[in-house]
């Protein structure tokens, strides 16, 4: 069901400390490509292809003084940030999610929620990107 065809995702846009560094996590680790890298504002604007939406990383603009991230923190049957605003993003991974986390945590990603069965029943784990960013990987 489309609630409202006037309208279609575009962007998650995230402000890193490093953003070349960062970009390059998401095709090292996830796959992605970079579309375009470019400078807007004074800052470097790198836009990042994956699973059908783009990734939005800019460094700090000038003027700009980013507060420190918030860490993703455990809960009795959940995780959060325990801030106001975006808490994570998440995609829908379609193969083998328990194989692909081994993958990730060889390569020294950090999984904050370990892989586990979600509300639904179906598995999941939360990912430590760079900038403070927490992505949810669900079995599709």
């Amino acid at each position: 069901m489309v609630s409202n065809p006037a309208f279609k995702f575009d962007h998650v846009h995230i402000v890193s400390e490093n953003p070349r560094v960062s970009a390059a996590w998401y095709v090292a680790m996830f796959g992605a490509t970079i579309a375009a890298d470019t400078i807007a504002r004074g800052a470097p604007q790198i836009f990042v292809a994956l699973g059908g939406t783009t990734i939005l990383i800019r460094g700090r603009r000038p003027g700009e003084e980013p507060a420190p991230p918030r860490p993703i923190l455990p809960y009795a049957d959940y995780s959060s940030h325990n801030a106001w605003g975006t808490d994570h993003f998440g995609f829908m991974y379609h193969g083998d999610l328990t194989a692909f986390c081994e993958e990730l945590q060889a390569k020294g990603v950090t999984l904050p929620v370990p892989l586990k069965k979600g509300v639904g029943g179906r598995l999941l784990c939360y990912v430590s990107a760079p900038d403070g960013v927490s992505i949810e990987l669900m079995q599709a």
